[in-house]
This record gives C-alpha cells, structure tokens and sequence, in this order.
C-alpha cells in the first residue's frame, strides 16, 4: 500500500475537485492511482471527488476491461452564483498545463498571455464561449 500524501496546511485558490478535474483533462485514461499521486490526495479522496463530478453532471466514464476513460462536459456551468455563465472549459484553460510548459518548467513560460491550452480528448460540449 502506498502511503498518504503529505498533506498542505492552510489554503490554496484551487479546490481538490478543480484539481482532479484537470489531472482528468490532461489524460482521459489516467488511473485513480495517478490522479491521487498528481493531486497529493489519498485514492479514497480521489474516488470521492470522482463521485461528486460524475453525481452532478460534471464528468462521465465509461469501462473497457480495467481501464476507465473519462469525459468532461466542457459546457457545463460552474456552481457557484459568483462563477455564474463561466464552463468548465474556462476553468479549465487556467489549470491544465501542457507538455512543452511542464517538461520546460517555468523557463518555458513566458510573461506574454498564452492561448489557451488543449486540454484532452475527454472533452465534450462547449459552446466556443465561455459566458453567455
């Protein structure tokens, strides 16, 4: 058994559900286990979580043998009234990095305003706008 995280004391921007949710974006097909080590959560946590996206809406999968492939509903609205009209496509463009930015790190990353970054194939829905 792998051992738990280290966990983070005090707060952070970002909820454990925006951070599974990306972890998803980045790789459809990524394993609990991975998402878990991504996320410093336990795998519980990360099935938890995964339950709550799935129970509202926010993400499906489906099973071929033991791997399970996701799919995020990109045009889905965020909950809150304060993120009112804002998708899942939006809050995602903010978190999901991709290859070249993490292989480069943050020598990679420049001071100008980056387009915004393919997040997966799991993706679905959206309606090319992120407010109404």
């Amino acid at each position: 058994m792998i051992g738990v995280p280290e966990s983070h004391r005090g707060w952070t921007f970002v909820t454990n559900h925006a951070r599974v949710l990306a972890a998803i974006a980045d790789d459809p097909n990524v394993r609990i286990r991975g998402i878990a080590a991504h996320c410093r959560l336990t795998e519980r946590a990360v099935q938890r979580i995964i339950s709550d996206l799935e129970q509202d809406g926010y993400l499906s999968h489906t099973r071929d043998g033991r791997t399970n492939t996701y799919r995020i509903e990109a045009g889905k609205v965020l909950r809150h009234p304060a993120e009112a009209g804002l998708t899942v496509a939006s809050l995602l463009s903010l978190l999901v990095q991709d290859e070249a930015h993490r292989a480069g790190g943050t020598e990679a990353r420049s001071s100008q305003p980056a387009e915004a970054p393919h997040v997966g194939q799991g993706l679905s829905g959206g309606s090319g706008s992120d407010r109404p």
